[in-house]
């Protein structure tokens, strides 16, 4: 499970990988789908794909000359299940900031009330 884990991570740390599994995500796509949009070769799209694979992330069949690869979700769920322990800790420090934040200036006045006094009767008096 560590092992994997890792391997989830190591794939997830790479930007084209993150970028490849959300295209991914919408659907199925060849090797050459998931290289397009990137300024890099097939060749090195198909290692980032195996390495996608090695996480258990992606699933390749080849069909003739077409590499097709489908998302696999399951890892995901581990990896969102392993960060979602350490929520609390981040939750924690939110709402501190957020009550801080909210809290008044030591000094200045809790007093919401506004002076009521309009300029034309300022001149008045």
């Amino acid at each position: 499970m560590v092992e994997q884990l890792d391997a989830v991570f190591h794939a997830m740390a790479d930007p084209t990988r993150r970028q490849m599994l959300r295209a991914l995500a919408g659907s199925e796509r060849t090797v050459g789908e998931l290289a397009a949009p990137h300024p890099i070769s097939l060749a090195a799209a198909s290692k980032h794909v195996r390495v996608l694979e090695r996480a258990g992330l992606v699933r390749r069949t080849v069909h003739g000359r077409r590499h097709v690869c489908r998302l696999e979700p399951a890892p995901l769920a581990a990896a969102t299940e392993h960060l979602r322990f350490f929520e609390r800790f981040w939750e924690a420090r939110l709402d501190a900031l957020q009550a801080y934040v909210a809290a008044p200036e030591p000094g200045t006045s809790t007093d919401t009330s506004t002076d009521t006094d309009t300029d034309t009767e300022r001149q008045t008096r």
